[in-house]
């Protein structure tokens, strides 16, 4: 099952309804800040190989 994110995983706001363009470019070099599908601020951690990031409810993202 697949789930589409209803949120941006940079700023946080909705996606439907906004341009995220801005976000989309600050993605390409930077990990995700908000989870989205919930919207909740994650753990993020950054290392030269890579970065994690952590949601308490949907679980842990890899650049990899």
């Amino acid at each position: 099952m697949t789930t589409i994110a209803a949120f941006c995983d940079h700023c946080g706001e909705q996606l439907a309804g906004a341009a995220h363009d801005d976000c989309a470019r600050r993605r390409e070099l930077e990990p995700p800040r908000y989870c989205g599908r919930c919207r909740r601020r994650m753990t993020v951690q950054v290392t030269p190989r890579g970065w994690t990031a952590k949601c308490v409810e949907h679980g842990v993202l890899t650049s990899s």
